[in-house]
């Protein structure tokens, strides 16, 4: 066959039934990304004979004797296309693993499509940005601004990687190829509880091309635990790398390496096992009953109470909670239900490993490279020295890579064989198998005088960390925020984390507090009603404010520093916008409106110890290197830390180059989560760069015999009085004298602070489907001192879009034997432009006293109110109160009638 990619034409045959993307890819155009090889992300878009196809359900003959385009023939970096550029400068992208497949398809707009972007985007998807950035990219507008010498901070200067990223020349994972790679794939369980009797490989052994195939005999025997954080101890050993006994449906059994993916995935499908089934729980109640299914047994170490299936219970109090209720005019209790959900980043979990001059290498799509090699390390005996793991661009994570589910196989399989192996996961593995949002069930009781003052506040939380326990502690403790948020002299929080035979539960945006947050926002939305007063007014009445004690679980010392009232000016906030659009005309006849909000506190830094460790070196070509341990995947902070290092050494971040996630050549950084890249790794390069310029000012007052409050850095001079000196010749001045202008600065997460956001909705409900639109959205949110306004915009505008698909479209649908049956993007209903309104995002004006530049992290934060907001629109529009997510409109319509409360009529 005869194909022409991107102008070079030449003969090859594909594969029978190989499609169009995965034959790019072997051709090394690596711009067609993977996100669900079954049409629905639009991330593999190509040309064909210049027209936008999915090239994953595209065959790749049908591209014989067409000329096909990729992003990478599309332009370069020195000429862009100007789709390109518009994507660059809007930004139009966060992670940008979803960025080519949308230049590819928007290029080819026609003015009528560009007016009709609900329909001409329908097939392309993105999880990061919310799509007003794509939006904005598609119709030209300029986002991205240039930073003066020493002014980078609070400039919305464009991402490093942007040139890049818009061409398809950024690296992924996956983007590589190695001779002799071999490919590794997994056979799941089909049962949600079993014991292995046995395991027959020699079917799979004789398929051709299979070289090994592991079961739990066949790899070490050590206990750890998949979730990522400094201190190993939070999470519960509870987790071999196979095991002979299985706790959910798609636990993986056995592992098969071999030349090719088929051959790999034929070796699966010929391993014979023999299982026991043993009973099964899937609800976290019943888990607790006397009698139910034990998971893990008593020999589980881990467990509070393995007996029971408890991984974890929390009993704390402050005050007399009964006094409290005795107390109130008015009490409220209601229960609320927040189910699982998928973080669904559009590049699927996967790492290669290889050796080399005797050393592991391990390349891979984590939040966390430095922790992933201390997990490494610990099941395979290695050494620090004997083992290096690093990421290149990550498409995405919002938790859900803080964990360790791949490393571990392809290490094994490499150390094993020797050779190269690549493992990388499916969009149905990630559906069935990667951990999805903690289910909770929350019941929240609340008493309270006639005039709001809350009296007491009491919560019982049921967590659903399913079969293992990784951050199911973890994210029980951090529900206590949703506690803390409220001044109230009593109360009591009651917590379970508990084993059921479902897929392993994780980290998702949030944290553990969302669900909280949906509960205990509805309850005080509920509380206001009962009591007639504005929810909003009941809020500021109750809202701790600075000089108060941030009371949670206990009353006792903490390191949390609260100075600013951002919460209580983001409440004000949203008020004064929701009243603007009061008056907006409604959709039309049969369409019910009204308003809902809800607010949030989030610390800016997680309870456990997180560390960083950032290195400021100036070059000899005068270009700093900036070198962190921080993984880029859509959260900004690789943007973050240039602007920092070019603000503090006086110049712009175009001689900023920043090195990072790699174990070899930055220092150790506990991750990228829960907002800590700003926060913590922040504070490490702020430090690095400080002490840089510091070195580098007393160099020079020292040869100009000026004195050093006299020295000041200008981009590549030093001004010292009236004399200005090079940093070229400083810099030779120094190498002759065996002098480097290099830094390292060690950063904690102590002190902490606390940032604060407020939603507000305003929507229409229709009163026969039952479907709720979107009329309008703002957040106000505490970013205090904002580093790169259009970064903290882009990075709520996304927190809120992924909040509206969690409680209006998402669902994670498990039959009656644990078994999810929507594993895909389109069932799953993940959602498009069209289900995504815009977000007025309003930055409040405060600072922070203990972060970067005195600001705070903002993409953890902004995704918690979202839910409860909605609801409380929900029930102002209609008189309906769901207390069970998603808010789907069969469910909505099955309560129309009830009336509980009179609506607000159109």
């Amino acid at each position: 066959m005869t194909y022409m990619v991107n102008g070079k034409s030449f003969d090859d045959d594909p594969d029978p039934g190989q499609c169009l993307r995965t034959f790019l890819r072997s051709l090394g155009h690596h711009g067609v990304k993977k996100g669900c090889d079954t049409g629905d992300c639009g991330a593999c878009t190509v040309w064909l004979d210049g027209e936008p196809v999915h090239s994953c359900i595209t065959p790749a003959f049908r591209a014989d004797g067409r000329e096909v385009t990729t992003i990478e023939g599309l332009g370069s970096p020195g000429n862009l296309h100007p789709a390109q550029r518009r994507f660059r400068d809007a930004p139009g992208f966060q992670c940008g693993f979803c960025t080519a497949g949308m230049i590819m398809t928007t290029a080819t707009f026609s003015e009528a499509q560009i007016e009709d972007l609900p329909w001409a985007l329908k097939g392309n998807l993105c999880r990061c940005t919310g799509y007003r950035a794509i939006e904005d990219a598609v119709k030209g507008v300029v986002g991205v601004e240039t930073a003066a010498p020493g002014k980078a901070v609070g400039t919305s200067v464009g991402a490093p990687a942007a040139d890049d990223v818009v061409t398809g020349r950024a690296e992924f994972t996956m983007d590589t190829r190695i001779d002799g790679m071999l490919h590794l794939k997994v056979l799941h369980s089909p049962h949600a509880h079993a014991r292995i009797i046995s395991i027959d490989k020699t079917a799979a052994l004789a398929v051709p091309g299979v070289h090994r195939v592991y079961t739990w005999e066949d790899v070490p025997r050590r206990r750890f635990t998949t979730a990522i954080h400094t201190d190993h101890l939070v999470d519960p050993d509870d987790t071999f790398i196979l095991d002979d006994t299985v706790r959910f449906i798609g636990q993986r059994v056995v592992a098969v390496l071999a030349d090719t993916v088929g051959a790999a995935e034929e070796g699966c499908r010929r391993v014979v096992v023999d299982y026991e089934p043993l009973p099964a729980v899937f609800d976290p109640e019943e888990a607790m009953a006397a009698g139910a299914p034990q998971l893990h047994g008593e020999d589980d170490p881990f467990a509070r109470d393995p007996v029971r299936n408890i991984l974890l219970e929390i009993h704390a109090h402050v005050g007399d909670i009964e006094s409290g209720f005795a107390a109130a005019d008015v009490i409220h209790e209601g229960t609320y239900f927040s189910p699982r959900v998928q973080h669904a980043h559009l590049e699927t979990h996967g790492s290669i490993a290889w050796m080399e001059e005797g050393r592991l290498n391990v390349r891979t799509s984590s939040q966390s490279p430095s922790i992933a090699k201390v997990k490494l390390a610990h099941l395979f005996g290695l050494r620090p020295d004997q083992l290096r793991v690093f990421c290149k661009r990550v498409g995405g994570g919002f938790g859900g890579k803080q964990e360790v589910i791949s490393e571990d196989l392809v290490a094994l399989a490499t150390l094993d064989t020797g050779r190269p192996v690549c493992f990388e996961y499916t969009r149905e593995e990630e559906f069935t198998t990667a951990s999805p949002r903690h289910p909770m069930t929350l019941t929240v009781r609340l008493g309270a005088r006639a005039d709001g003052t809350l009296t007491a506040f009491q919560v019982r939380n049921v967590s659903n960390t399913g079969a293992y326990g990784n951050h199911g502690g973890e994210t029980l403790y951090a529900g206590g925020a949703a506690v803390m948020i409220y001044r109230c002299p009593n109360k009591k929080y009651d917590a379970f984390s508990v084993y059921t035979n479902t897929v392993p539960s994780g980290a998702l945006r949030g944290y553990g507090m969302t669900q909280p947050a949906f509960a205990v926002e509805s309850a005080m939305d509920e509380l206001a009603r009962a009591l007639h007063i504005d929810p909003l007014e009941l809020r500021r009445r109750n809202i701790v404010r600075p000089g108060e004690p941030l009371v949670s679980l206990h009353d006792g010392p903490d390191d949390v520093v609260f100075t600013e009232d951002g919460l209580g000016r983001c409440i004000d906030r949203v008020d004064e916008a929701l009243a603007r659009r009061a008056d907006d005309p409604s959709p039309g006849p049969g369409w019910l409106v009204g308003t809902g909000v809800a607010s949030s506190l989030h610390e800016t830094a997680p309870p456990t110890e997180h560390i960083s460790e950032a290195w400021v070196t100036l070059g000899d070509d005068l270009i700093y290197e900036v070198a962190v341990g921080t993984v880029e995947f859509g959260e900004g902070t690789s943007t973050a830390h240039v602007q920092i290092a070019a603000n503090q050494l006086g110049t712009t971040p175009s001689r900023i180059r920043l090195v990072q996630s790699d174990t070899d050549r930055t220092g150790f950084d506990t991750g990228a989560f829960a907002s800590a890249g700003l926060f913590v790794s922040g504070n490490a390069v702020l430090g690095a760069a400080n002490a840089v310029r510091d070195r580098i000012l007393e160099f020079a007052a020292a040869q100009t015999g000026v004195h050093l409050v006299m020295c000041s850095m200008d981009d590549e001079d030093v001004v010292c009085g009236d004399q200005r000196i090079s940093l070229a010749e400083l810099v030779a001045r120094a190498a002759a004298r065996g002098i480097r202008f290099t830094a390292a600065r060690k950063a904690y997460g102590s002190p902490r602070s606390v940032t604060s956001n407020t939603q507000g909705f305003r929507i229409a409900v229709h009163q026969v489907t039952g479907e709720i639109r979107v009329l309008y959205s703002v957040q106000a949110t505490d970013a205090a001192v904002v580093i790169n306004p259009a970064q903290v915009r882009g990075q709520v505008e996304g927190g809120v879009a992924q909040g509206i698909g969690f409680t209006l479209t998402e669902n994670h649908h498990l039959d009656a034997n644990g078994a999810m049956v929507n594993p895909n993007f389109r069932n799953y209903r993940l959602p498009t432009y069209a289900d995504t309104p815009r977000t007025d995002v309003l930055l409040v004006n405060s600072s922070d006293s203990v972060g970067p530049m005195r600001a705070k992290g903002m993409a953890e934060c902004c995704i918690n109110p979202v839910a409860p907001a909605l609801a409380n629109a929900l029930h102002d529009a209609t008189g309906v109160r769901c207390r069970a997510l998603p808010l789907t409109p069969e469910r909505i319509y099955s309560r129309l009638g009830e009336n509980l409360s009179a609506p607000t009529k159109a």
